[in-house]
């Protein structure tokens, strides 16, 4: 057993987030979905590439493929499957007219960036009175958790 700096021990602490984790993920599937969103399937895999598009703008598949760590051809399927339900809208590159770039439907912005709110409302009250580096922390050990889970999977 080794004790962090406020206590805990390591084992104190994996029991702690085994009971927590179930609960937060519960509390974030319960979050409303806008009406407008609810006929179109989305699955937790959409949030990702949509949160990106929100936040970032428009974007090529491979930028997007990139930021999401997952395979171009993935991206490109499921840009496919919602550009054809009118979620996302494929558009030449004003930079390169060779490259497509994707975007968020102008009327699916608003319904996916409240869609989006309830969790980025959370997240900005509990790290707001944090200090840069314990965000950083924080940002980096779910990474590192995502990472190792990633190993003990097969997908």
């Amino acid at each position: 057993m080794v004790n962090n700096t406020d206590g805990m021990a390591t084992d104190q602490a994996v029991r702690a987030m085994l009971l927590l984790m179930p609960r937060l993920v519960g509390r974030a599937k319960r979050l409303p979905m806008p009406e407008a969103l609810r006929t179109l399937d989305l699955a937790p895999r959409h949030l990702s590439l949509l949160a990106y598009l929100q936040y970032d703008g428009s974007l090529t598949v491979s930028r997007l493929a990139e930021r999401l760590e997952i395979a171009p051809t993935t991206v490109s399927l499921m840009v496919g499957d919602l550009s054809r339900r009118g979620v996302l809208t494929r558009e030449e590159d004003e930079a390169d007219r060779r490259r497509r770039v994707v975007a968020i439907a102008p009327r699916y912005v608003e319904p996916i960036r409240e869609w989006l709110a309830g969790s980025a409302e959370a997240w900005t009250e509990v790290l707001t009175d944090l200090t840069p580096a314990d965000r950083a922390t924080i940002v980096r050990t779910m990474r590192a958790y995502e990472t190792a889970l990633g190993k003990r999977t097969h997908d």
